[in-house]
């Protein structure tokens, strides 16, 4: 009995003995939400990041990262900083700007020039001020990198070339207010719907356009369900990797240098690869067969004035011509 109770004593230590490695590798393992595909650069370089920073705090925290909507649609993933449920997203500023208006600022239509003008925001006192609002807002929910995403164009079964053409037309945009702005200044019907739905909804005719930058357009395959791809440029967006403030209180000062490090730098190489794609991409479209579009955006952007009033609330002026083209 007494060889029993020892044996079943060594096993009893053992056993507790994986329960606690098990715990402490959970503790260290961090999830990392996204809404983009795995072939886009975006989801690439958070691969790289998270392998980065595991290597940098040798092993110490793991990050796997969820892309393509798999944690939920973009709305939801930045609810989850809150709740626990994520500890890392990349994100569009217009669904961070819910919790904090001001940082809207920055996805306006015609706010920025070009990628040139937008990742001069991303190092502005501008862009510090309203990350460090944003995270006053949250209770800590920390921007740590800004990503160029590209500038925004239209796909569509119905040609347009100007603002009034627009009239009438059904476009998917992101279900955040200043997406609508520009259709609704045309007189379109600005619908929104969930990233991952935006192709069924083409295919199927629930919708009759949508806009994105054309790495996106050619990774979500929105060119096989759409005649048109109109060059309106109406928007140079960015997003932004956002830390959850549970997982930044757990880090030492030395690991929350290392993040920011390793996001920046990821960010800053999927941004290069944007920028590239973008250069190369009205020429490939074109060879798919693809109706490609050069408008007039001097006469969308006229339309601006429209779109000043209504759905800004929360900007001041400051913000405004802070970042706006002179």
């Amino acid at each position: 009995m007494n060889r029993r109770s020892a044996t079943l004593a060594t096993i009893a230590v053992l056993l507790s003995g994986i329960g606690a490695t098990g715990l402490a590798q959970a503790q260290t393992q961090l999830k990392w939400a996204h809404v983009y595909e795995t072939s886009e650069p975006y989801h690439k370089w958070a691969l790289w990041s998270a392998e980065e920073f595991k290597k940098r705090t040798n092993g110490k925290y793991e990050i796997k990262v969820f892309p393509a909507s798999s944690l939920g649609k973009e709305s939801d993933i930045n609810q989850g900083l809150q709740l626990g449920t994520v500890d890392i997203i990349l994100t569009g500023a217009s669904f961070a700007a819910r919790a904090f208006p001001r940082l809207a600022v920055s996805y306006y239509p015609f706010t920025f020039r070009d990628a040139d003008h937008v990742l001069a925001y991303a190092k502005s006192d501008v862009f510090k001020e309203l990350a460090e609002g944003y995270k006053k807002a949250t209770n800590g929910n920390t921007v740590t990198a800004l990503t160029y995403y590209g500038v925004r164009h239209a796909t569509s079964n119905k040609l347009f070339k100007t603002c009034d053409e627009m009239k009438g037309l059904k476009i998917r945009v992101p279900d955040a207010p200043a997406y609508t702005a520009l259709p609704r200044a045309c007189g379109a019907n600005a619908t929104p719907i969930a990233f991952a739905e935006v192709y069924l909804a083409l295919q199927n005719g629930t919708v009759d356009a949508q806009e994105n930058p054309l790495p996106t357009i050619e990774a979500k395959k929105f060119y096989e369900v759409q005649k048109n791809i109109i060059l309106t440029g109406h928007i140079a967006d960015s997003l932004l990797t956002i830390i959850a403030p549970h997982v930044i209180a757990k880090l030492t000062p030395a690991e929350q240098k290392t993040l920011v490090e390793v996001t920046q730098e990821g960010a800053a190489q999927a941004g290069t690869e944007i920028r590239k794609r973008e250069g190369e991409l009205v020429e490939e479209f074109k060879k798919k067969g693809i109706n490609v579009v050069t408008v007039d955006r001097n006469e969308f952007q006229q339309h601006r004035l429209r779109i000043d009033g209504p759905g800004q609330e929360g900007l001041g002026p400051r913000d405004r011509t802070q970042v706006r083209p002179r």
